[in-house]
């Protein structure tokens, strides 16, 4: 099953592919930095939102957070930001799982155990996911929310920070690799041109 996997995401690997989804998915990024998390962060009197708390949160905090918002605040947290966020994580997904790939072919290292790594942008989507389906409950449970949607939540909420942040160390890693190989090559062609 790995291998048939392994094999699928060597040949969704492409150049165009991956440069296509990397625009495409950093588009969505940039439009949530830009339009829907400030319209929500216009409300919140300087608290950060439940999914940029990379070292967790709890019921105390999103009660409060929630209590700051108001009701036109969760609205846009729920009709605007989440929405974005919903379209977002599958993307990051496959593209970052992709250029991991692309960049071990390169390198040729496609075949190493360098490959698992390629499945932390996937763990990161779903934690993603679930993340904002646990916000979506809360939003709708507010003023009741119930201690299990916050711990659920929160759980999964550290699990994307802590996946996305162990892959984009190993993608640095790689990049490093890549570059280094390339100006090795780049000398050793003039040298000998």
């Amino acid at each position: 099953m790995i291998k048939l996997l392994q094999e699928y995401i060597w040949r969704q690997s492409s150049g165009n592919k991956v440069l296509s989804l990397f625009i495409l998915t950093n588009f969505i990024y940039v439009f949530m930095l830009v339009v829907t998390i400030p319209k929500v962060m216009g409300f919140a009197d300087g608290l950060k939102l439940l999914d940029m708390l990379p070292s967790g949160y709890d019921a105390d905090y999103v009660n409060h957070l929630f209590e700051t918002l108001g009701a036109n605040g969760r609205n846009v947290y729920l009709y605007h930001q989440i929405p974005a966020d919903m379209f977002y994580p599958g993307l990051f997904a496959v593209t970052y799982c992709f250029l991991f790939n692309w960049f071990l072919k390169k390198i040729n290292r496609h075949e190493s155990p360098l490959f698992y790594f390629s499945f932390l942008p996937l763990i990161a989507g779903v934690s993603d996911y679930v993340e904002n389906l646990g916000i979506i409950t809360m939003l709708n449970e507010y003023p009741n929310i119930s201690q299990e949607t916050v711990s659920v939540a929160n759980t999964f909420s550290m699990f994307k920070s802590a996946s996305t942040t162990f892959y984009f160390f190993a993608l640095l890693v790689v990049i490093v690799v890549f570059v280094s190989e390339y100006l090795k090559k780049k000398k050793y062609g003039s040298v000998h041109n």
